[in-house]
């Protein structure tokens, strides 16, 4: 299992298809469970740790529900930003910024990582510390692991918990977080705390619940080991001229800021590029919506989640954090296509023998890469996202 789901948000990036809705288990949760402690064991965990955590675990049937209808990646950037991106965020972010000054300073010399971004992801994943989540993690995760959606996603990570357990970092009365097993102030899988989390308050203990010295220095050092470079931008706005070549606007597509200037586009006053780097033109919303350029970091924070109106959020929360002003809409109201009208879309792109990965309604990178090759073959302008237009064409 990768990396990149954490928090209470995250488990729902990857939310169920027809297919996976239908999905039946092949035995009861007792044997399963059964099984999966000799399984454990044998990876080398203390069987007492194994059984003591496991005995007489149940299976968690609103766990299965919510895994199965979450669909708030539905939304596109404005109706997800505008949510999250709050004046209660912005406002105790900065207090927490100002109130923590030399925790972030020590993490930032250590990790390179700095306080508007941690704070960001501080904040989006549970309101500064406030909202932790209250299901019990491995009752969570021993559900998620049997259940037949994704089962080999989650009995790894049900594994790095008992691993959790038997490090002493925590124990099973104290894991209780999200509903699909993530932990902590910075909400971390088990597995990417087993692997990533630190001790950075000194007391011989990784606690990612209670530390919030633990659980920024953890993120931080997850996200250096995503690739972050310390330094360096992660997500600037900026505006974009009425036309140009959008084919060229993806995430695949680094550019030197001086190509991208030359094409017209500018800083968000409308102020020349300052020529700095490479980065990719980011037009969550298509051609008339916001429009941004991401750079290498922004790759980091894709790899903490996968989903672009996530990371492309918390990237923008951390600006905003770090001084900038509130986003430019863009140029016109941008068209949404319904759930159903998305997966409509994905049907008629897969139909094409265009590759579009789940159908899921969900506008992921893959629907968007299908969708600028169909909006090439039919004259469109290629920007990647679909309109009613598009679909109509279809």
């Amino acid at each position: 299992m990768r990396q990149f789901t954490y928090g209470l948000l995250l488990a729902s990036v990857c939310y169920g298809s027809t297919a996976w809705a239908d999905c039946r288990n092949t035995q009861d949760f007792g044997t399963w469970l059964n099984n999966f402690k000799q399984e454990a064991i044998g990876t080398g965990l203390n069987p007492e740790v194994v059984n003591s955590a496991l005995n007489g675990l149940t299976l968690d049937q609103s766990v299965i529900q919510r895994d199965r209808s979450q669909e708030v990646f539905a939304q596109t950037f404005l109706e997800f930003a505008g949510k999250k991106v709050s004046s209660y965020r912005l406002s105790n972010g900065h207090k927490q910024i100002q109130a923590n000054a030399k925790l972030f300073q020590r993490i930032e010399q250590e990790y390179g990582v700095p306080a508007p971004m941690l704070t960001a992801l501080w904040a989006l994943e549970t309101d500064l510390g406030a909202v932790t989540g209250d299901f019990p993690t491995l009752r969570s995760l021993a559900t998620l692991a049997y259940d037949c959606r994704r089962p080999e996603r989650f009995r790894p990570e049900l594994i790095h918990a008992l691993w959790l357990i038997q490090k002493g970092d925590q124990t099973p009365a104290t894991m209780r977080g999200a509903w699909a097993g993530e932990l902590g102030q910075l909400q971390f899988l088990p597995s990417g705390y087993n692997q990533q989390g630190v001790d950075f308050d000194g007391d011989g203990h990784r606690d990612l619940i209670r530390s919030k010295a633990d659980a920024l220095a953890s993120a931080a050092n997850l996200l250096r080991h995503h690739g972050w470079q310390a330094g360096q931008p992660w997500l600037v706005e900026v505006k974009v001229p009425r036309e140009m070549d959008w084919s060229k606007a993806r995430l695949d597509n680094r550019l030197p800021l001086a190509e991208w200037s030359a094409l017209g586009v500018t800083e968000a006053d409308g102020d020349p590029l300052r020529p700095n780097g490479q980065a990719a033109l980011l037009l969550p919303m298509g051609r008339n919506g916001p429009a941004f350029l991401a750079f290498p970091n922004f790759d980091a924070i894709r790899q903490w989640n996968e989903s672009t109106v996530y990371a492309t959020t918390a990237a923008y929360l951390a600006t905003r954090f770090a001084g900038a002003k509130p986003l430019y809409a863009g140029h016109a109201p941008v068209q949404k296509l319904s759930i159903p009208q998305v997966r409509q879309l994905q049907s008629k792109l897969a139909a094409r023998g265009l590759p579009v990965g789940k159908i899921d309604g969900i506008i992921g990178e893959d629907t968007r890469k299908a969708v600028r090759m169909i909006q090439q073959d039919l004259g469109l302008p290629a920007d990647g996202y679909p309109d009613q237009v598009l679909l109509s064409k279809l």
